[in-house]
């Protein structure tokens, strides 16, 4: 590390005991903010850490539903965003009443099936057609979504979720490729929302025969939130903790990461003696790479930025993660 990142990072410890503060970071974090936390895992998993631990204020390194998620869970600790302007394009792609986008197809996906709902319209539109149908949300959804909300899910537990409800229709939001990976398992009617990661997006066929071909001994990992064609041809379908948890207890030693670069970070720390390769190398997050070591200071250090759920919004969302944190 450069002296003037030892120099910060010797900064932000003082501070951090000073304000008897903790440090969460996001797996897609840079590797610099990744190694200076005190916990670093996937959005729902640190809130849960947070709520878990004593302390006074959480420097959440991440994107603002993620600090908005911890907000809801620690509603009495002061919870800083490193970055204001650390945005999900796909938690932005739905809006309760007011659309905050106007976009009426995505590349790669001109003619939506009918039982996908455009992202130009909005939650109360979907809820208005299908009044009878629960809302399965993501965790990578804001706030006022969750609030909707009847319960939530991640990448990992949508399926259960979802076979957890009575109901044979489910409303399932904002990810269209999470929610055709849960219909290809459930034999409920899932109505999904015209969302998508960018990153996970991108992915093609091309792109897993290309790493087949390039890599022949390595296993295939792929998020859920890539589509459903790239999935059926990954050897492990699997949120980011799970590939942590995939590749520390496989006997195979080369694995092709189907997710943001960030987690090679910890793939490669928590297994030395394995090898990693990205599935694509361009699977960045510009948002989650804005913050660094000085907006982790800063943060600190002139209390920026506050996140803080007003208390109609918080109840009801708490209550559709606690109804998911039930089935978990």
């Amino acid at each position: 590390m450069p002296p003037n990142n030892l120099k910060l990072v010797e900064k932000i410890i003082k501070l951090k005991e000073k304000r008897n503060a903790i440090i969460l970071a996001h797996n897609y974090q840079r590797d610099e903010v990744q190694e200076i936390a005190d916990f670093t895992g996937d959005s729902l998993e640190l809130s849960r850490t947070a709520s878990e631990i004593k302390c006074d204020v959480i420097v959440f390194a991440g994107v603002n539903f993620m600090a908005e998620s911890a907000s809801i869970l620690n509603p009495d600790k002061t919870v800083l965003l490193t970055e204001k302007n650390a945005g999900c394009p796909m938690a932005d792609m739905i809006h309760v009443d007011t659309p905050r986008i106007e976009r009426k197809s995505f590349p790669g996906f001109k003619n939506p099936p009918p039982f996908i709902f455009p992202a130009y319209y909005t939650l109360r539109d979907i809820q208005a057609k299908y009044p009878d149908a629960p809302v399965v949300s993501y965790v990578n959804t804001t706030a006022d979504i969750k609030a909707e909300s009847f319960i939530c899910c991640t990448s990992a537990n949508i399926i259960k979720v979802i076979e957890s409800l009575p109901d044979e229709i489910i409303i399932s939001v904002p990810d269209r490729n999470l929610s055709a990976w849960a219909q290809k398992h459930t034999k409920k009617k899932i109505i999904s929302w015209d969302g998508f990661c960018h990153v996970h997006e991108r992915v093609t066929v091309d792109d897993i025969s290309r790493a087949r071909k390039e890599h022949p001994k390595a296993l295939i990992m792929a998020h859920p939130e890539c589509r459903l064609d790239v999935l059926e041809m990954a050897d492990c379908v699997t949120s980011t903790s799970g590939m942590l948890r995939y590749a520390k207890s496989s006997s195979e030693k080369e694995f092709v990461v189907g997710t943001e670069i960030g987690l090679m970070y910890r793939l490669r720390k928590e297994n030395p003696d394995k090898t990693f390769y990205p599935l694509r190398k361009d699977m960045i997050c510009p948002n989650m790479k804005m913050t660094t070591l000085q907006s982790v200071y800063r943060a600190l250090s002139e209390n920026t930025f506050v996140v803080k759920v007003p208390e109609y919004i918080r109840i009801p969302a708490q209550k559709a993660l606690d109804r998911m944190l039930e089935v978990s």
